[in-house]
């Protein structure tokens, strides 16, 4: 992987090493840190009407304005390439100028999608408790090819998501107490499908956390969840 102030060289060569550009959304520190954010307003990379003055955008070349968009884009937060993409489009980057800091940025390792999947997995299974389903239709809107989203929830298997939708019922399952026995199970249940979850899974987690409380769930439905 490039160190990220080669990301900072590659997009302003004239930049000397060690000091900051004015304008710009990035200072480096110590040991060739990357600081800096993206404002919050600018996160799809403006509009065409906005002014390239106050973005910090070099005039003229098209390429120059691609590499300072999707610096600053990426100094905030990873972005797949199709996001990247997306940026350049709207603020009317020539296609070909797109293409060639697109894949400039790829080629150095400044955009890598599958190591952007593996972190999503990894950061949305451990931080919201989403299943292989869920995580899979999010990176899919993010533009992720199909073979790299196998790739990265394959870092989870069938053992590690149960093990999840069972802390996830744990935590949700005094909120329901009072409640009948079969609204407790749609509520629980419903909870994990909405997270990815299969239903086979979601109804075998729930059940066997009401049966620990006591719950005598052998009658209970399978549909309606």
């Amino acid at each position: 992987m490039t160190r990220r102030t080669d990301w900072a060289e590659y997009a302003y060569p004239d930049t000397p090493r060690g000091g900051s550009r004015a304008g710009d959304t990035w200072s480096a520190g110590t040991g060739g840190e990357m600081r800096g954010h993206v404002p919050a307003h600018d996160e799809d990379g403006g509009s065409p009407s906005s002014s390239r003055a106050e973005k910090g955008e070099p005039p003229g070349d098209p390429v120059e304005r691609a590499r300072a968009i999707c610096l600053r884009l990426l100094t905030g937060t990873p972005r797949t390439r199709k996001q990247l993409a997306d940026a350049l489009r709207k603020r009317e980057i020539p296609d070909d100028a797109a293409e060639e800091v697109l894949s400039r940025f790829e080629e150095v390792g400044l955009i890598d999608d599958g190591a952007f999947a593996d972190a999503w997995v990894e950061s949305r299974h451990h931080g919201r408790g989403l299943a292989r389903r869920a995580l899979a239709r999010e990176l899919r809107t993010k533009g992720v090819d199909s073979a790299l989203i196998d790739e990265a929830v394959a870092q989870l298997d069938s053992e590690r998501e149960e093990t999840t939708a069972r802390e996830l019922v744990a935590r949700r399952l005094r909120s329901t107490r009072g409640l009948d026995r079969d609204k407790r199970l749609r509520r629980l249940a419903g909870m994990l499908a909405r997270k990815g979850y299969s239903e086979g899974m979601a109804l075998r987690v729930v059940r066997q956390a009401l049966e620990e409380e006591g719950e005598d769930t052998e009658f209970l439905e399978d549909d309606g969840v």
